[in-house]
């Protein structure tokens, strides 16, 4: 199960980043967030804590 952002979502809050346990979480230039799926260990964490459901798997 891979996790990432969907940008229409993403409100910018970096409450996602945050949570991340292994830091695979970025703000883009964009100024919104994404997963590097190379670091995601899929532990769900940014998705528990979003406002928005942002974060999808």
């Amino acid at each position: 199960m891979a996790y990432s952002i969907v940008n229409d979502t993403c409100i910018g809050c970096g409450t996602c980043e945050a949570e991340c346990p292994v830091s695979a979480i970025t703000v883009g230039d964009d100024g919104k967030y994404v997963i590097d799926p190379e670091l995601c260990i899929e532990c769900g964490a940014c998705a528990g804590v979003c406002p928005v459901d942002a974060p999808q798997a």
